[in-house]
Order: structure tokens, then sequence, then C-alpha cells
């Protein structure tokens, strides 16, 4: 019986990659479902799945977060996993995705809600802008800032894994792409450009088709603006994730027992427990990653 992977959103929910890929399961906003509805919508997905992983963007608003604390605390239940991402929308929607295809995979509901935060290191994820004035979700310099009050600038901007902004021109900086074979899915706002096919994708080598989808309702509030080209490159064949996710070293949670793989347990959040030292000296982070052996190394550079 598969993870039920659950979201906070539907605009998270992307096109399965594959006839084999799992739905997710959209869970209604606080505003416009009860409690006890949310309750017994909860019941239901761990009577059939039996245990739970919760996609919920930080950028959502706070209501989403204290409703699925309250629903977890109410059940007193130990299967459910609220698991944030930093993600800009559509990355976050790729994100849900990369879950549900792996949750048809042999993985325990603790390495899957865990395999979260390594998964988002591996989604290039960003926009080309049209403005960065009301931009906050990713740093902005006072060069930018002031660029652009230039008419028809526009911006390439990076929000993850590492934060980069360009000014999309004749000899711009190139934005850092990965080092391994992506896709890239767009999904265009207000702005007409077509930098990210021209311009992104021989510079990415992306070898396969654009791939388009409508824009995320919450994507000009997270961008700070509707004048734009949302864009993510992605991992997304289920062969070289699940390769991705099982060479990571897997550990047991001394908190709630479950699986994990990383530092830290995707479903009670309890960081990873430092081994006995034999000598009696406490351990230095040095020291407790060489204890763990290549595995956590693995995790240690992988995860953000």
């Amino acid at each position: 019986m598969p993870t039920a992977i659950a979201v906070t959103s539907a605009d998270l929910v992307l096109p399965a990659a594959d006839p084999g890929t799992p739905q997710a399961a959209v869970l209604p906003p606080p505003e416009s479902r009860s409690l006890d509805a949310s309750l017994a919508d909860m019941q239901q997905l761990l009577a059939r799945y039996g245990h739970v992983v919760v996609v919920c963007p930080t950028a959502a608003p706070a209501g989403v977060e204290h409703r699925l604390h309250a629903v977890r605390a109410l059940l007193e239940s130990d299967r459910i996993s609220l698991v944030r991402t930093d993600l800009p929308p559509l990355g976050a929607a790729v994100l849900v995705r990369q879950l549900r295809q792996l949750a048809g995979c042999d993985f325990s509901p603790g390495v899957l809600a865990s395999a979260a935060r390594l998964l988002a290191h591996y989604i290039y994820a960003g926009a080309v802008l049209g403005s960065v004035s009301r931009l906050d979700r990713v740093p902005v310099s006072l060069g930018s800032h002031l660029k652009g009050w230039l008419p028809g600038a526009h911006f390439a901007v990076l929000a993850g894994p590492t934060p980069q902004i360009v000014r999309v021109g004749t000899s711009e900086e190139p934005l850092a792409g990965p080092e391994f074979a992506t896709e890239l899915l767009l999904a265009r706002g207000q702005l007409q450009t077509d930098w990210p096919a021209t311009t992104l994708v021989p510079r990415w080598r992306i070898p396969g088709p654009v791939h388009e989808v409508p824009l995320p309702a919450s994507s000009p509030g997270w961008w700070g603006t509707g004048k734009l080209v949302e864009f993510a490159a992605y991992l997304p064949d289920l062969s070289v994730l699940h390769q991705l996710v099982s060479s990571v070293r897997r550990e047991t949670c001394h908190w709630c027992g479950m699986e994990l793989i990383g530092d830290r347990c995707g479903f009670c959040a309890a960081p990873l427990a430092p081994p006995p030292d034999p000598g009696g000296h406490a351990l230095g982070p040095g020291d407790r990653t060489r204890a763990l052996g290549p595995g956590a190394r693995t995790a240690r550079a992988a995860l953000p």
C-alpha cells in the first residue's frame, strides 16, 4: 500500500509523469472546510493508506499550517508527516510529483518524508521577472533594484538551490545550472519572453522538449509580480530518483522509530541522534560525520 501524498493546494498537483504515478490528495483550505470535516478527510486517508505525507509550502497562509497541526494533534497520530518547503510554487509542484512517483516504490513512509529535503536540492527553480521591486523571498542587491527602473529591464532569478539574480541581456552573467540531465517545465504569466527556451535550455544542456503548464495561482504573490515566466529544471526519470534516495544511508529515528535519511526525521522532526562514544567524550560535528560513515557524508553533501 503506497504512502499517501497530500497537498494544501491544487496548484501543487501536476499531471502524472506516467500512468503508474499515484494521485495526490488535495486538502481544502481551512476557510472552506470545518475542522470536523478536515479531521474526517485525514481519517479517511489514514484508513486507506496507513501513512500520509502532507507537503505545505512555507509561503502558505498561516491558517493552513495551523489547521494541519490541529488535525494531527486532535487525531493524536504519529502517522502524519508535515513537509515544509521553501521552493517557489512551480518548484514545489515538481517536488510533489517526484514524491508521488517515489510513493509507488518500495520506500518506507519515513524515508519518503525525509527524502523531500534531498530532492529539493536537485530542483533548479526560478523565473524571468519584469521587476524585482517587490521580490522578498530571494536576496536582491541595490544594483538590481536600481536596474529595475530601466525601461524594458528583465531579470532571471534562481531561487534554489543557490539564489542568484542576473539581468537579462546580451552579456548577462549565466545562471548556475545543474550538472546532470534535466527536463524543463515552464509556466507563463503576463511577461512575454522566450528567454528560458532560447537561452536557458542550451546553456543548461537540456535535451528534451520544454513542457508547459498553467501558472500556479500563488506564483505572482511569491515572486512579487504577475509579469513573469516561472521555470523549474528537474530529474524526470524515476529510476534516477530511486537510485538517488536509495544511495543515502538509512537510520532509525530515536524518538518515533521511523526510518529516515539525512539528519532529521520526516515525521516527528527529531534530529538524528549522535552514536554512543566509546571514549566517553562528546562528539563534534566532524567526529559525528566520520562515525556515521560514507552514507552520512552523502546526506550532508546532498541536503541543503
